[in-house]
């Protein structure tokens, strides 16, 4: 069985690899061809493109759409050879649509797994869902009565984060192996995954620190550095006054006091561990403009949204001083047990463990049932 796969954010290449894992590990005679990031770029999988290559944030430029051309026409060449049985796209809806449509219109069987969030918006996109799409997998508990209200065909197995956010070290060793002193509070701080978020936030979350910092000299600070961003002279400069790290995410979060997080896939990591936090996010002026009459919910971030009420504050754009930052983080610490009972109620929506094996079983069985069709 050989099965297409496009995955584009760093966290759809997660999620795709850990899939990819699993379905070898249940069936070894599947290969994956397509485009992934680091993560799929470290299975078994055959890899036609960078991930990277394709995650832009706003308009993109000619340059970048001619990029986006070429590497759709290269797809759609494979898809015209039959080199592939079946389709499985992975998040990334303003390439993976196009794809989808490519695909259904060459009689391929279509699986979109984690959904377009156009209860957000994007709300045309629910079309397109229902015209060239066999099955969706989403990974919000909220979802599948959704969509299946528009009379999609969608199936909610948990969220695959459940099975990826471990701590492998333990607090006393962490503590140790980086220098810092267990006495003393931890407030991290988490700039974002893509380039642009970091240089609108990271200067930001500097200035946060130092406020914090004013007001209760023992905070210990720590800035944590996304998996495939580059080093810049922001980094250095931060390194110059806070403890910078890469790879340990989930500690950081564990054995922080409170954390400081830009939106996105990193607010619900801190939510399934407990962390207390504060949701802010910065946009160029225009694009914030544009978000504001586009966006069609109450809260940015995921916890807030699954839960329905703001577990999370959420300091957004003009409102996101360092002051107001500040001021914010050490308010969520005097709630801490109200917003962890919260986060209790959270983390059992999200599913048992076991996420990943569940959804690898139903693509196998949805496999097999399209191979076996006359």
């Amino acid at each position: 069985m050989r099965i297409l796969i496009i995955t584009g954010e760093l966290s759809g290449d997660l999620y795709g690899a850990l899939l990819v894992k699993r379905i070898r590990e249940l069936n070894p005679s599947f290969h994956f061809i397509g485009i992934g990031g680091p993560r799929l770029r470290g299975t078994e999988a055959e890899i036609l493109f960078s991930a990277e290559a394709l995650s832009i944030v706003g308009i993109p430029k000619p340059a970048e759409l001619k990029k986006y051309y070429f590497i759709y026409r290269k797809i759609e060449e494979l898809l015209k050879k039959r080199k592939v049985d079946l389709v499985l796209l992975i998040d990334f809806p303003g390439f993976n649509l196009r794809v989808a449509k490519l695909a259904k219109s060459l009689g391929y069987p279509v699986i979109y797994y984690i959904a377009p969030q156009v209860w957000a918006w994007h709300k045309n996109r629910i079309k397109l869902l229902k015209k060239y799409v066999d099955h969706l997998l989403v990974i919000l508990p909220f979802e599948e009565e959704f969509f299946k209200n528009y009379g999609i065909s969608a199936r909610f197995f948990g969220h695959p984060l459940v099975d990826v956010v471990k701590v492998k070290m333990p607090q006393a060793l962490f503590y140790e192996v980086y220098g810092l002193d267990p006495e003393r509070p931890i407030v991290s701080f988490f700039p974002g995954s893509r380039e642009g978020e970091v240089t609108r936030h990271l200067p930001l979350f500097l200035k946060v620190y130092q406020e914090l910092k004013k007001r209760n000299p023992k905070i210990q600070g720590i800035v944590c550095k996304a998996i495939g961003l580059k080093e810049s002279h922001l980094w250095e400069k931060a390194r110059e006054f806070i403890l910078v790290l890469e790879n340990t995410q989930y500690e950081v979060l564990s054995y922080s006091k409170v954390a400081l997080l830009a939106s996105g896939t990193i607010t619900l990591e801190a939510a399934i561990l407990e962390t207390l936090g504060v949701v802010t996010y910065t946009l160029p002026s225009w694009m914030y403009f544009l978000a504001k009459r586009l966006v069609k919910v109450p809260y940015i971030s995921l916890p807030n949204l699954i839960l329905g009420k703001e577990v999370y504050p959420e300091i957004l754009q003009d409102k996101s001083s360092p002051y107001e930052l500040a001021k914010a983080l050490e308010k969520v610490m005097e709630r801490e047990n109200e917003i962890k009972k919260d986060l209790r109620n959270l983390r059992k929506a999200l599913g048992n463990p076991g996420v990943s094996w569940r959804i690898a079983e139903e693509i196998i069985r949805l496999s097999h049932m399209y191979k076996n069709k006359p």
